[in-house]
């Protein structure tokens, strides 16, 4: 598919802001209930990050350690649901929620970026319960799927989810990969490079993570979609809806 027939298979929502780990704030904690829960009250899409535990389930959360959203240690991936809902809250006082939990939330009612989050080269188990948890997914316009990981994306290919391989100015290098999915996420810094600025004139581009209206303004010609946080998100509409 071209780039616009790809666009055509995207809920609209996507491209009026992507709120980053959900509308978190000082009173809501990153990837909880209360932050998705935000976002869906003001319409917005969410990205979120989902983990594999030790019992083979889905916990969402952006980084393996729990440390920085639980105030407590320990690792998703050596954990198994129960101890972790038994053991952990996030900081505004919620359970560290299931990717189910989030699912049964939303109900589709905004669309879901879903990034894969790969330990120790898990990421052919978790990208198959990754699929096992989507087999109740009504519309397949209402998510997309993200990883560092090209090799964490390839198992949906013909899956019908539109898959975007995540580059960061860092791992600049799995840009190679690009040309296997159907779309890049690209962190905004990389927009500095012409080929990059040019790139999504045939291709699928969003680019993360836009904290300020200067940022916004900088990409916006550049990108289809922008991931942010920390910023009004009316003044992402906006920019959007003109």
């Amino acid at each position: 598919m071209n780039k616009q027939q790809i666009k055509e298979t995207l809920n609209p929502l996507f491209f009026h802001g992507i709120a980053h780990r959900g509308l978190h704030n000082k009173d809501y904690t990153e990837n909880g209930l209360l932050a998705f829960s935000n976002a869906l009250n003001h319409q917005l899409a969410i990205e979120l990050d989902v983990h594999l535990t030790k019992d083979n389930q889905l916990i969402v959360c952006h980084d393996s350690e729990l440390k920085r959203t639980t105030g407590k240690e320990g690792i998703i991936e050596n954990l198994t649901v129960k101890q972790i809902k038994e053991n952990y809250q996030l900081l505004d006082k919620e359970k560290v929620p299931t990717f189910q939990e989030v699912l049964s939330l939303i109900k589709e009612q905004v669309p879901i970026v879903v990034e894969l989050k790969v330990y120790q080269k898990n990421y052919t188990p978790l990208a198959k319960r990754l699929r096992e948890e989507l087999k109740g997914v009504i519309n397949k316009s209402n998510f997309m799927l993200i990883s560092f990981d090209p090799r964490a994306l390839l198992p949906f290919k013909k899956s019908g989810y539109v898959r975007s391989l995540l580059v960061a100015k860092s791992h600049e290098y799995a840009y190679m990969f690009r040309h296997l999915f159907e779309s890049v996420d690209l962190e905004y810094v990389l927009f500095k490079e012409k080929r990059i600025q040019d790139y999504h004139k045939k291709h699928l581009v969003n680019t993360w993570t836009i904290e300020n209206q200067k940022t916004l303004d900088y990409v916006f010609p550049y990108t289809d979609m922008v991931t942010f946080q920390n910023m009004d998100y009316e003044s992402v509409q906006d920019k959007f809806n003109k």
